[in-house]
């Protein structure tokens, strides 16, 4: 991703990538640990499973009555090396080939999901009547939006995520920090400096299933 035409030329740093291309076959994907960090396939929008350092194949089975299907990968960046001296290889997103049946996988259309500020607050409809409501639980990747209302002045509080997957919550256009179900972590710190009397902005990002609600607290849940 460091390589990518984004950011005036300089590359993307953080968040995800989304690598789409087209495929004849089924079969054997391997991606020989060229996969960094964590990458999600999906066939035609159906998700197959997970390519990450403890698990380097998975099984296309392809849908015989279609010609041509979609395969899709979104890679997360994890993080990296802040120190030492493979600090200059630490390089995300797809970093070396990645096979179907010991076939390289070519042309791939990339779409740089950085989750900056700047992304979530120009690329996301603001408004919610451009949003869908949902009783039902939605499979991610998805965004989801909802809205809190604080009194004057604002206090510290903790966003419980219980009952959902894996993900980033962004308040009021500004990333707040990641969460995933293996914990540890179960509730997010929310300063009170990020939030402004009156209705605020909760939106979240989340790769696995979307919980029915999220909760705010007073204390954390450790």
């Amino acid at each position: 991703m460091e390589k990518l035409p984004v950011n005036q030329g300089n590359g993307q740093s953080f968040g995800y990538t989304l690598y789409e291309t087209t495929i004849f076959n089924g079969g054997h994907l391997t991606s020989r640990g060229h996969i960094k960090d964590r990458g999600q396939v999906f066939l035609d929008n159906n998700y197959v499973g997970v390519l990450d350092r403890y698990n380097n194949e998975l099984l296309i089975v392809k849908d015989v009555s279609k010609k041509v299907q979609s395969l899709r990968i979104l890679v997360e960046n994890q993080g990296r090396l802040t120190s030492g001296k493979d600090i200059n290889k630490e390089r995300r997103g797809l970093t070396g080939d990645i096979y179907l049946n010991k076939t390289p996988l070519r042309q791939f259309i990339i779409y740089s999901l950085e989750m900056r500020s700047t992304f979530i607050q120009t690329k996301l409809p603001k408004f919610p009547e451009f949003w869908k409501t949902k009783t039902n639980q939605v499979l991610g990747p998805a965004f989801f939006l909802s809205q809190l209302r604080v009194g004057d002045p604002p206090q510290d509080t903790y966003i419980r995520v219980k009952g959902w997957g894996k993900g980033v919550i962004f308040i009021n256009g500004q990333v707040l920090g990641r969460y995933w179900s293996i914990g540890p972590q179960e509730a997010l710190y929310v300063p009170s400096s990020w939030l402004h009397p009156g209705v605020n902005e909760i939106m979240m990002f989340e790769e696995l299933n979307g919980g029915q609600k999220i909760q705010f607290a007073k204390e954390p849940e450790l």
